[in-house]
Formats: C-alpha cells, sequence, structure tokens
C-alpha cells in the first residue's frame, strides 16, 4: 500500500511541477509562447484558469497523500 501511494504521489508531484511553471505571472498563457502581454491581467481565462485550478488540486492531493502515508508509517 505505501508503494502505490508513493508511485501516486510521485505522478502527482510531476503533474504539479508541469501546472505550474506552464502558468505565466501576468501576461497570461499567450506570453510563453511569444505573444506580447496585454498589460492589465483583469482574471484568469481559458488555460490560465484550468491551470491555476489544477495546480490548486494537485497541491491538495500531494498534501493528503502525504498525510495519509505518514499515518500508515
Amino acid at each position: 500500500m505505501n508503494q502505490i501511494l508513493t508511485i501516486v504521489q510521485l505522478v502527482v508531484g510531476i503533474l504539479l511541477s508541469a501546472a505550474i511553471l506552464l502558468q505565466q505571472k501576468g501576461d497570461g498563457l499567450g506570453a510563453g509562447f511569444g505573444g506580447t502581454g496585454g498589460g492589465i491581467a483583469a482574471t484568469k481565462r481559458g488555460v490560465d484558469l484550468f491551470l491555476h485550478r489544477a495546480s490548486v488540486i494537485l497541491a491538495l492531493v500531494f498534501f493528503a497523500i502525504g498525510i495519509v502515508m505518514l499515518f500508515l508509517a
């Protein structure tokens, strides 16, 4: 059981890292591919919103698996 949780936590950690690294500060996802920023970042939309929510959910799952593994050890 502990090995399965370790593998799941590893996969979640990789996905969390990817979700965080794909987010751009201020300019949105388009700036990562050479686009220019609009100057005003009002709200997250589309892929930016999805990446934000995915990173929050993955962080919570990563933390929860860590707590479960702590109690199973």
